[in-house]
């Protein structure tokens, strides 16, 4: 085919793609259908492989359907489907507006040695060490954490400003929401990617794509033996070279007529360049493919495939507030164990699974889930983890698990989750206001849905915290509501494994979700 249709079709699709998975992030009034997520997210690469490895079911198989499609048509998965790619198409398009050097491309050399030592070095360590470097270079995880620590606050600072305009005139379509940040550390990988692939792209086009992401490489090695891809009329070619300068992945030496087809991300942007149409796309010939065909790459390709799939193992609060301490508290939290997000099974089982896409960072209606930093380890590094003094895991929520990709957090229904036990509440006593300043207190108690902090006689009239670990499930409202600052009196410590908590007498939970403060 040598229609232009061919790059309007790409255009429409990437674009409704790019709003889809800006929807899936920034959906700050919780609008969208439960099973939105699962949709969106079934032909993304790697969260479908690490479901699919953890479920074994075809029904997490997208990664099967994005290898059937590259076989058939080369790397469309790239231009189509990935947000990441049609992100760096954006960032090319303004940088071609910046200045038009930008736009001009040009033949290169591939990277070779580069893109398959990432390759090859990705999938040794995933083997041997799990997922971390795989969770740094993958394109949706990577676009992930952009899209949770820079487009959605971004998106509710315009929100909030639009709210107070449209206030001043008596319309309150929109209410404000407060913008919750996380520490500032946890900005810092995904601003280097931002930097990273924003530059390239901006001024290279395709090259974030075609010499570090693994998942690119992966997919050109496909390329090659696809059935349809674009090829040379060499009759009809001048030898002009826009072709050339107009190839985002600089993959075209129009001298040679020939066309890098592991580069090639099938953009289209040739065919509709060419005015001799000389280029199209369509099946190769398949006698003269396999004549040339080299079977170590044949190889190659089979063992990556194999080695992948044996991956290793808003409201408003109520307005009751908390009594002010007068002095600080004194004894630290000694945590000997994070605390991971309901559904993880267990710290190791969870982080092996996660990409640190940060969706469920993003989703997390309460602001509980934070970046982790050293909590997990190197290899957990931007993984989510629960920051009880930002927020509390509301009793009735399950969000985070209903948008996991991976099956990090694995599915469970909502009576399942209140009686998973993620970690134990400890009482420091030393640090009760009601021990320290003789003032009355409760907030634990209080906010407490299952009630395993209740309040026992202590001096006078006054009652103390105590805590029946039975039934505890480490949700941390008691540890968000406790008002000694800077060390809690209350705080969770995480369970490696999660534990089977005892169901509390209290059948149904004063504490609603979401909430914003537990009083």
């Amino acid at each position: 085919m040598r229609s232009p249709v061919l790059k309007r079709i790409r255009v429409v699709i990437s674009t409704l793609v790019f709003i889809c998975f800006f929807l899936l992030f920034v959906d700050i009034r919780s609008i969208l259908p439960a099973n939105y997520s699962d949709i969106v997210l079934f032909l993304q690469f790697v969260p479908s492989l690490l479901r699919f490895h953890d479920l074994g079911t075809l029904a997490a198989a997208g990664f099967l359907i994005v290898l059937l499609i590259t076989l058939f048509t080369g790397r469309t998965y790239c231009s189509f489907f990935c947000p990441l790619g049609i992100g760096q198409d954006l960032f090319s398009r303004i940088g071609g507006r910046i200045r038009r050097k930008f736009r001009r491309y040009g033949y290169k050399k591939p990277f070779t040695i580069i893109r398959y030592s990432i390759l090859a070095i990705t999938l040794i360590f995933t083997m041997i060490w799990g997922i971390f470097m795989l969770t740094l270079l993958d394109p949706y995880s990577i676009f992930g954490r952009f899209m949770t620590y820079f487009a959605k606050p971004a998106v509710l600072v315009l929100n909030n400003f639009a709210a107070g305009i449209l206030g001043k005139f008596d319309v309150y379509t929109l209410s404000n929401i407060p913008v919750k940040g996380y520490p500032l550390i946890s900005y810092s990988i995904p601003a280097f990617f931002f930097i990273l692939v924003g530059i390239l792209s901006l001024t290279k086009g395709r090259l974030y794509c075609n010499m570090i992401c693994p998942v690119g490489t992966l997919l050109g090695l496909l390329s090659k033996v696809s059935l349809f891809r674009l090829k040379f009329d060499k009759k009809a070619c001048t030898r002009c070279g826009r072709c050339a300068l107009g190839c985002k992945s600089s993959c075209i030496d129009f001298l040679k007529h020939d066309i890098d087809v592991s580069r090639c991300v099938d953009c289209f942007n040739c065919i509709n360049i060419c005015n001799e149409k000389a280029i199209s796309y369509g099946l190769v010939n398949l006698k003269k493919r396999n004549h040339e065909t080299d079977e170590s790459k044949r190889k190659f390709v089979a063992g990556s495939i194999m080695l992948m799939l044996g991956l290793p193992h808003i409201s408003y609060g109520q307005e009751k507030k908390a009594p002010k301490p007068k002095k600080e508290s004194t004894v630290r939290e000694e945590k000997s164990c994070p605390v991971c997000p309901p559904g993880g099974g267990g710290i190791e089982d969870f982080s092996k699974d996660c990409t640190a896409c940060s969706l469920c960072i993003s989703a997390c209606p309460n602001g509980v889930l934070q970046p982790a930093l050293t909590q997990y380890g190197l290899a957990g590094m931007m993984q989510p983890v629960m920051d009880y003094h930002k927020g509390f895991c509301a009793y009735n929520c399950t969000v985070c698990i209903d948008v996991c990709p991976t099956n990090a957090l694995r599915p469970m229904v909502l009576e399942a989750k209140k009686l998973t036990q993620i970690g134990k509440a400890i009482f420091i006593k030393d640090n009760c206001i009601v021990k320290t300043e003789k003032t009355a207190c409760g907030a634990c108690s209080e906010s407490c849905p299952t009630k395993a902090v209740h309040m026992i006689p202590y001096e006078g009239n006054l009652v103390i915290p105590e805590v029946t670990d039975n039934i505890c499930i480490g949700c941390g409202h008691c540890e968000n509501s406790c008002p000694t600052v800077p060390y809690k009196a209350i705080f969770v410590n995480g369970n490696p494994v999660h534990l089977a908590a005892r169901k509390p007498e209290n059948v149904e939970s004063e504490i609603k979700t979401p909430v914003d403060f537990p009083f």
